[in-house]
């Protein structure tokens, strides 16, 4: 998918913005509802960003300032349910995405400029860093139509207090963005309008560290969180010579010495 095959009114818009993909759910009319086409549409910019090495961070948001996604989009099946499954294939969508996200190589930030409901919470909590509008609510909302949260709450129960998930599963109520940051679900919360001035500045950040730091580091924070601590000790004391053996750690050693900005190449 290149930005010249994309037209205004496609679900999922990709743009290169200098280092950083910027990708944006783009329903506006549907509150920035996911269904196959912008799952679909969010896969393939993510996987265009890790195959590009001068792609240094991902923008996941929702067009427009009132929501950034409310979640599954429920379009009733002819027997009334929400969802058709396939039984000869019953892989669901939000999980391959899911799953992509989980295994993505490039600093994944969620520009939260509204509310991110069910499955777009489940997008939140998947990202690696998030800045919202202080307009922005967070929540699980599946129990007043008779569901539940499941295929996000592997993700949810990663990020969020147990208590306070268990509360927001069961009653559904919506947490506002101040207190989505007091229990570390997002990294800042700053008025709408200051929204992409605190994005840009950890963008910045972002973009002037070591790619192959980040890339190997996020694998390790993946692959450790799942480990015990026997398991997870003996992994780093594996992987912390091999990142040394990396052009930019021995870049980043020499602009040390020689007290320049590194040149970091992602190699």
């Amino acid at each position: 998918m290149a930005a010249g095959d994309q037209t205004a009114t496609d679900p999922v818009l990709c743009v290169r913005r200098d280092a950083v993909q910027w990708i944006t759910i783009n329903r506006p009319e549907r509150r920035n509802a996911i269904n196959e086409a912008v799952a679909a549409g969010i896969g393939d910019g993510i996987r265009l960003a890790m195959a590009d090495r001068d792609c240094r961070a991902i923008v996941l948001t929702g067009a427009g300032d009132k929501a950034f996604c409310a979640g599954g989009d429920l379009n009733p099946s002819a027997d009334g349910a929400p969802f058709t499954v396939d039984p000869a294939n019953p892989r669901n969508y939000v999980v391959d995405l899911l799953q992509l996200i989980e295994t993505c190589s490039v600093p994944l930030v969620a520009r939260v400029n509204g509310h991110a409901l069910a499955g777009g919470f489940g997008l939140v909590c998947a990202c690696d860093l998030v800045v919202a509008a202080d307009s922005a609510t967070f929540g699980t909302p599946e129990s007043k139509i008779g569901l539940f949260p499941m295929m996000i709450m592997p993700h949810l129960m990663r990020i969020v207090p147990p208590r306070r998930l268990q509360e927001m599963c069961i009653t559904g109520e919506s947490m506002p963005a101040a207190e989505a940051l007091s229990h570390g679900i997002v990294n800042y919360v700053v008025p709408a309008a200051e929204l992409d001035t605190k994005l840009a500045w950890l963008l910045d950040l972002i973009v002037g560290r070591s790619p192959t730091a980040i890339r190997l580091g996020k694998q390790g924070f993946q692959a450790m969180r799942d480990m015990a601590l026997r398991e997870a000790l003996e992994y780093a004391q594996l992987m912390l010579p091999m990142m040394a053996r990396t052009e930019d750690c021995r870049e980043g050693f020499a602009a040390f010495r020689e007290k320049r900005v590194p040149r970091f190449t992602g190699r």
